[in-house]
This record gives structure tokens, C-alpha cells and sequence, in this order.
């Protein structure tokens, strides 16, 4: 399994669009509504093609090899 790094979060959920920001997984939200309207970030391993999609503490967001789990604060 690869490497998964926690990003810490201070609220209950975050949006995917945010998350993919705060993570540092890309640089900017226009990227981030590109890279996950072309179907190339998944979450919990199912391909997600929602900006807006809540995220919830334990969820685990992959992009470009990478992989970041959400956890609180």
C-alpha cells in the first residue's frame, strides 16, 4: 500500500475542492475543478467527479499518486 499523509482539518467535513488545496496535493481551484471534472482524483478509491463533495474525517483523497487522508484537528 502506498503512502498516505494525514492533513488535519478543524471543522466535521471540508469540501474535496478545498481539501485538494489544503493538502498541497495541487496549487490552485482552478486546477482542482479541472483535475477532478477530467475523473483523476478518487476518494475512498471510487473515482469522484463532484468539487463539492463533503469530506469526512477518515476519508482518504488520491491524486496523481498521491494520497492524503482527511483527519481532525
Amino acid at each position: 500500500m502506498a503512502f498516505v499523509f494525514d492533513v488535519e482539518i478543524r471543522d466535521q467535513g471540508i469540501r474535496l475542492g478545498q481539501f485538494l488545496k489544503l493538502s498541497s496535493l495541487i496549487e490552485s481551484g482552478a486546477e482542482a475543478k479541472e483535475v477532478i471534472a477530467d475523473g483523476l482524483v478518487s476518494v475512498n478509491g471510487e473515482v469522484e467527479t463532484r468539487r463539492g463533495r463533503q469530506l469526512e474525517v477518515g476519508d482518504v483523497v488520491e491524486f496523481a499518486g498521491q494520497s492524503a487522508r482527511v483527519t481532525r484537528g
